[in-house]
């Protein structure tokens, strides 16, 4: 790996996308008006932007600098209740990568789910229902480096949700994790249709991050005023 490649020039802030996987995140913050970088430990042929292979900590330690915000998304399966249950053991990213974000001096945002809601600071939950997308997929988003979330109203969940794995009837809402069926409706759902099974089941829908992308381009744009 070159760390030339994501040396793009553009007028849009750049941002790094760490633990990427096939780029929901980066979607969203794209839509919201960055240059994104992905970072990934595996190929991602998926991503829809350039994408870097390498190692999330060392890479965000040298090269967090060079960009103008961060987004990281550490291995969730640590602290998922599927893997638990499985007995499966999966390495604890979130404080490693807290602290490499913390070393550049940029703003960031870390997500992960439910079960890292202890190793997790104030963060902000964010629902489909906020976005109106028909599935509920909680995800947890805490920020650093200057730069804070106020979490939008949380609707009601009326409607029913289909069992992990299990047919989505019409009207209910999908969980899409696991070996779940219907990759198409998740797609649509999701908003993701570059997509396979792999990357659905693991990935932050474009809303969530497009909504927190909004809110970061705007404290980036105001904190370069106050320093001109």
């Amino acid at each position: 790996m070159t760390h030339h490649a994501f040396l793009r020039r553009s007028r849009r802030p750049r941002l790094l996308d760490a633990y990427g996987c096939q780029g929901g995140a980066g979607k969203g913050y794209d839509d919201a008006g960055f240059d994104v970088t992905g970072l990934d430990l595996h190929p991602q042929p998926r991503y829809p932007f350039t994408c870097i292979q390498g190692d999330a900590v060392a890479f965000i330690r040298e090269h967090g600098a060079e960009f103008d915000a961060i987004h990281a998304s550490p291995p969730c399966q640590h602290d998922s209740d599927c893997q638990r249950l499985q007995g499966r053991d999966h390495p604890d990213l979130i404080a490693p990568t807290r602290a490499a974000l913390e070393s550049t001096g940029r703003p960031w945002v870390m997500e992960n789910v439910k079960g890292a809601l202890p190793k997790l600071r104030e963060p902000v939950m964010l629902c489909g229902a906020m976005f109106g997308l028909q599935t509920y997929r909680h995800r947890y988003f805490e920020t650093g480096g200057g730069f804070t979330l106020t979490a939008p109203s949380h609707p009601a969940h009326a409607a029913p949700q289909a069992k992990m794995g299990r047919p989505v009837p019409a009207g209910w809402y999908g969980q899409f994790v696991g070996n779940f069926s219907g990759v198409d409706l998740a797609r649509r759902v999701m908003g993701v249709p570059w997509m396979n099974r792999d990357g659905i089941r693991e990935c932050i829908p474009p809303a969530y991050s497009a909504w927190i992308g909004a809110q970061l381009l705007t404290s980036i744009t105001l904190s370069l005023e106050v320093a001109a």
